[in-house]
């Protein structure tokens, strides 16, 4: 697997990413094999956070034998310094390592989370000095909302973003616009979620027959042309450095087999048109379970 360059982090990481949540709720014997397959596969990057279950105790388990030689992300929803202080502690210790390669100041939603993040006993506070430790390399964030997204930015220069590059949300909305125009002033790097993503589940959708982990409902198995082209619209629209899959092993399965030929070719008009087509039928569907993206004008 071709190797991208993640912003100006200077990694060169795998341009799919592994979602710890593919190792939620799993044996240990099968997280071991999917994280085994993936670096087989040449997949470098691995992300978790202690919101995704026993993810961190399946994957820390799972990449012992691999720490040294690939990057290990992770991240905090708690917005003050000591809550984040205990919850990191933890972290380390289930991931069996002594730093982070990326830490993520994640699901960054409305003002508040903002102010409380950044003022004063917040979790920036912590999260500044452990980068001066040694023990978060480089410092992101994760977001819904485009708008915290870029009101973080504003407040502090990290060194990668994880947001929703999404076909249906930046042709509908144009969402995420502004971060590909800041990306190019301040070089971070992009990590795409839900680019596989076609809607939010309904009632009538079989979830925990499919896609149990989840979300949202991605384009399935059979839907190839479509999973393809909404790949590539990530990468050459959106301009994602890298993707993150949804979590499940077969969707990152099929993006890890396919994503060194969307890379090796620009995005076809046939590619563009398919997508335009489909957008027709779900742009009336809701595209999230919760309203995650409203922040207050």
């Amino acid at each position: 697997m071709k190797k991208q360059l993640l912003g100006k982090t200077g990694y060169l990481v795998s341009p799919i990413i592994y979602a710890g949540i593919v190792s939620m709720n799993e044996g240990q014997d099968e997280s071991d094999r999917c994280v085994s397959w993936s670096v087989d596969q040449g997949i470098n990057y691995f992300d978790v956070a202690p919101s995704y279950g026993d993810a961190e105790e399946k994957l820390g388990n799972s990449l012992r034998p691999y720490r040294k030689n690939i990057y290990l992300a992770c991240k905090t929803e708690k917005r003050s310094r000591t809550e984040a202080e205990k919850e990191i502690g933890r972290s380390l210790k289930l991931l069996h390592t002594d730093w982070f390669d990326n830490f993520q100041l994640h699901a960054v939603t409305s003002p508040e989370d903002v102010e409380t993040a950044f003022g004063q006993g917040g979790v920036m506070e912590l999260l500044r000095d452990l980068k001066e430790k040694g023990i978060i390399r480089k410092l992101g964030i994760s977001a819904h909302s485009e708008r915290a997204a870029m009101e973080c930015l504003a407040r502090y220069p990290f060194d990668t973003v994880m947001f929703p590059m999404n076909w249906m949300l930046h042709m509908g909305q144009g969402i995420g616009s502004k971060l590909i125009k800041l990306k190019e002033q301040q070089g971070f790097g992009l990590l795409g979620i839900k680019s596989l993503i076609q809607r939010a589940w309904t009632d009538g959708d079989d979830r925990e027959g499919t896609y149990p982990k989840s979300w949202c409902k991605p384009f399935a198995p059979g839907e190839d042309a479509l999973r393809l082209a909404a790949m590539h619209y990530s990468l050459s629209a959106l301009k994602s450095d890298v993707l993150i899959p949804p979590g499940n092993f077969e969707a990152m399965s099929f993006m890890a087999e396919h994503i060194d030929m969307l890379l090796d070719q620009p995005m076809s008009e046939n590619e563009k048109a398919l997508l335009e087509t489909h957008f027709e039928t779900v742009k009336n569907l809701p595209f999230f379970d919760k309203d995650k993206g409203n922040w207050p004008d």
